[in-house]
């Protein structure tokens, strides 16, 4: 398993680390954050509620899992304000989620990848509308599974805040 996470460093994440999914804490007072609406994705897509299912579900899923990984993607700032690198870098973190998702996934067919934020693989959303074009392939909210970020990082030995002028954006992978 450890090599999981030097495949993971291999790929151009800057932190991973094993994962223990008995570990997840699922807290309502996230998904009510969820429904405040501050970024804008609820009710507007499949990997954020309501569509993507109660506490309940989340916590039913997790426990289908044994392993996981976390991967995290870290930028320096040039400054508090540098909206560029920080937006770079989300991106850069967003797309290394999928593309090492292909890589994990002859070995893990049944894997879930969660990521921060809503999925965004289709530009636009068919919520509520259609069915969601990659059901096999959308990256879940970790914070709409009910997940503190910081509290999955820190609860897996893994650092949050690297230090001043960095930010840093982490997923993980449910592995059965």
């Amino acid at each position: 398993m450890t090599d999981l996470v030097q495949a993971a460093l291999d790929f151009g994440f800057s932190h991973a680390a094993l994962l223990d999914p008995a570990r997840l804490r699922v807290l309502v007072e996230v998904r009510q954050m969820c429904a405040a609406d501050r970024c804008q994705a609820f009710n507007r897509s499949w990997s954020c509620p309501p569509a993507s299912g109660t506490l309940e579900e989340s916590r039913a899923t997790i426990a289908c899992y044994h392993t996981g990984l976390i991967v995290q993607t870290t930028a320096v700032l040039d400054d508090s304000y540098d909206y560029e690198t920080m937006m770079a870098a989300g991106e850069e973190q967003k797309q290394r989620l999928i593309d090492f998702r292909e890589e994990l996934w002859p070995s893990y067919p049944d894997l879930i990848t969660l990521g921060n934020g809503a999925c965004t693989i289709c530009s636009l959303c068919t919520y509520p509308n259609a069915p969601c074009r990659y059901p096999d392939r959308m990256v879940q909210s970790m914070e709409a599974f009910g997940l503190v970020v910081s509290d999955v990082c820190t609860d897996n030995n893994l650092g949050y805040y690297y230090g001043p002028s960095t930010i840093t954006y982490t997923g993980c992978y449910l592995l059965a």
